[in-house]
């Protein structure tokens, strides 16, 4: 058996994983054609290397399919409902920087925190005769975060292009997107709130709860920290 290790298959995420991976002995490469999803591990034995889509990589490591994974912190704790009980935070890797946020229209200049969110949200409900709209593509996070927070009269759109192009166009009144300059978001004449940060997301090796983990693999993952640590 070998220890199965699922890294974004394509894009800025890949290559930055390859270059973390390599700074610490551990060679990883795409093998054939960029539309093939393979590759190979050097400089240490026994562990395989699966290209998958970062979205993937959460529901590969929660049904325990590989025993590793690399992916943005978001996408775990939006993909899997009790994310802590799947898989494990072994290491955040430092780069895959961004903030899931709430943010609304800059012109609405009496609207900063979340409470006003909230005053706002029942009063367009009783003028509109319908709850105000959040697009969003990450709707188990924001939901629970709003909850926790108080925030009840609106309903949550969902968005599977370009978020922040949505209040423009009309489908909603508000977002909740990732963001890590903030540039498109003053594109689109959007504020983030100020108590409006979700969560501060970044690329972190996860571990599986879920994989069949022979004591050999648990020696290979022993032999990786130890190289990922002397760095």
């Amino acid at each position: 058996m070998t220890l199965k290790l699922g890294v974004p298959s394509k894009g800025r995420l890949m290559e930055k994983t390859f270059d973390w991976f390599s700074a610490r002995g551990i060679t990883l490469s795409r093998t054939g054609s960029d539309r093939e999803y393979s590759g190979r591990v050097e400089g240490m034995d026994g562990v395989d290397l699966v290209l998958l889509s970062a979205g993937e990589i959460p529901r590969e490591l929660a049904t325990g399919r590989i025993h590793l994974g690399v992916t943005g912190s978001d996408l775990v704790r939006d993909k899997l409902a009790v994310w802590d009980s799947q898989v494990a935070e072994v290491e955040h890797l430092g780069f895959g920087h961004a903030d899931l946020i709430i943010a609304v229209p800059k012109c609405w200049v009496d609207v900063d925190t979340l409470s006003d969110l909230d005053s706002v949200a029942a009063a367009f409900r009783r003028e509109h005769g319908f709850r105000l709209r959040i697009a969003t593509k990450y709707h188990r996070l924001v939901r629970e975060f709003l909850k926790q927070e108080g925030v009840a009269d609106y309903q949550l759109v969902d968005s599977q292009g370009a978020t922040e192009g949505t209040v423009k166009n009309l489908a909603a009144e508000a977002i909740a997107d990732i963001t890590s300059t903030g540039e498109t978001l003053r594109a689109n004449h959007l504020k983030i709130l100020s108590d409006g940060v979700i969560h501060r997301s970044q690329a972190t090796l996860f571990k599986s709860r879920k994989a069949d983990w022979t004591s050999a693999d648990r020696e290979r993952l022993a032999d990786m920290m130890r190289m990922i640590e002397a760095v």
